[in-house]
């Protein structure tokens, strides 16, 4: 960190058990992304920040961490390659080093906010460390807020709303009942015959879909990229997330069908087409026992959408649909997809690319703070602000859509190779989906005239044929 500790706390725990088992279908999609991205594998860190409620001691915050750690045993496994197959080992006790560091001017909140990012941009050693780091913010002598940072390994975004959830009760010291569902559980269920008939299914409809989609995400082949190639463009819009609420009402929906509508339009125009095909970031949590599994359970979604002729109203209802027909198939073994992936690309001569994702990060799916707005929606947009926040040397998307957690405005974001569009054109594209959103709120936008709200993902090199 580049604020130097004040001193150190050392949190010792220990849990009902230890063990070990096979990676979930969850761990096992993190583990090949982990893999995949190398030394860029940051990117999949997760920061988080826990407020401190009431006047804590820092013994009384130290020991709610602690509890945290000892009811869940994703907190406490570290992930390891063996001959039979990558596994998750369970630690039944064990000591997590906590830094302890003065609150910044801007307040202890903002200071555990960009520690939490720090935090985030060293990789995880997965083998020997606990898949979370900590710091705690001190103000007066008191501890006011930490700043976590989690592998994805361990938990998704899920989880840790769901880890906020239960934060306040573990500073008050309440008896809360032990989580009835941990990972090494999910794991003999998947392995079970109802889940691989599940897997089965979903892989033959990805197979279906991989037979015939492009081999590209855009047809032109990269040109000169930026230093670093890979950055995230983001933006911030009230209008968006009020014109994404309306429509989600009017049209019965919920405001991520809306959004990746908009996404997937705006993808499709931008590359010249008249489909679009994405990944969705599924939480996967419609079973019972794993909604409140602390874990990472999501797995990825396979959307095609293909725009209709009409306006972006028919879009929404479109994208709704593909939407739920993509989460239907997305409970599989990604060891099992992985081969099929590699069969469909000898057969084609080249595994098709899937570098387009969307991801909701939204624990409820609203913005439960957005404010009380008029009707007309086109005069907030000159409040909308765009900006460049994060950027990395490799990673392994061409375009990645984000809608971030802040419960007041809209967040969105794209993250983008350089190689295939610029930061204008990925800043044109947010706005697009703002443009298209809020205009939809008064009158149907015709998909012919998205192509005017965007402009083609070219890097001046001559297009490939399509495949």
């Amino acid at each position: 960190m580049t604020t130097p500790a004040m001193a150190t706390a050392s949190v010792r725990f220990s849990g009902p058990r230890d063990g070990q088992a096979p990676l979930t279908w969850g761990q096992r999609l993190m583990w090949r992304a982990v893999h995949l991205m190398g030394p860029s594998q940051s990117f999949l860190n997760c920061p988080w920040v826990l407020p401190v409620h009431g006047r804590r001691d820092l013994a009384t915050v130290l020991g709610a961490l602690r509890r945290m750690l000892e009811r869940h045993e994703s907190l406490r496994t570290t992930f390891i390659d063996t001959p039979d197959g990558p596994v998750q080992r369970v630690a039944r006790s064990g000591e997590l080093t906590v830094e302890l560091v003065r609150t910044d001017p801007d307040g202890p909140l903002a200071t555990a906010g960009r520690i939490a990012a720090e935090l985030g941009t060293t990789i995880f050693d997965h083998g020997a460390d606990l898949p979370l780091r900590c710091a705690v913010v001190m103000a007066d002598g008191r501890p006011r807020a930490l700043a976590l940072v989690f592998s994805h390994l361990a938990v998704d975004y899920q989880a840790l709303s769901l880890l906020s959830g239960e934060w306040r009760a573990l500073l008050r010291g309440d008896d809360l009942p032990a989580p009835p569902w941990q990972p090494m559980e999910q794991a003999a269920l998947e392995r079970e015959e109802p889940f691989q008939a599940r897997s089965r299914r979903s892989i033959r409809y990805w197979r279906k879909v991989l037979e015939t989609v492009p081999l590209e995400v855009f047809d032109h082949p990269p040109g000169e990229p930026e230093d670093p190639r890979f950055i995230e463009v983001g933006m911030e819009s009230v209008a968006l997330a009020a014109a994404a609420v309306r429509l989600a009402e009017r049209l019965s929906i919920s405001t991520t069908s809306v959004l990746i509508a908009g996404c997937a339009t705006v993808l499709a125009v931008a590359s010249g087409r008249p489909r679009a095909v994405m990944q969705l970031v599924h939480s996967n949590r419609r079973d019972p026992r794993t909604r409140p599994l602390v874990a990472t359970v999501g797995q990825d979604a396979l959307l095609v959408l293909d725009l209709p002729e009409t306006g972006f109203t028919d879009t929404c209802l479109a994208a709704h649909h593909s939407a739920l027909m993509a989460y239907r198939n997305a409970v599989y073994d990604p060891f099992e997809m992985t081969a099929m992936r590699e069969e469909i690309g000898r057969i084609r001569g080249g595994e098709p690319d899937l570098d387009a994702f969307f991801n909701d990060r939204r624990g409820e799916g609203t913005w439960p703070n957005l404010p009380r707005l008029g009707e007309d929606l086109t005069p907030l947009t000159a409040k909308t602000r765009t900006y460049v926040t994060n950027a990395w040397p490799g990673v392994r998307f061409k375009a990645f859509f984000t809608l971030g957690t802040a419960p007041d405005t809209g967040q969105l974001s794209l993250i983008i190779d350089t190689a295939y569009l610029t930061r204008q054109t990925a800043t044109a594209m947010l706005r697009a989906v703002e443009t298209l959103l809020v205009r939809t709120c008064t009158e149907d936008v015709p998909i012919a005239a998205v192509k005017d709200l965007v402009p083609p993902a070219d890097t001046g090199i001559a297009p490939r044929s399509r495949t």
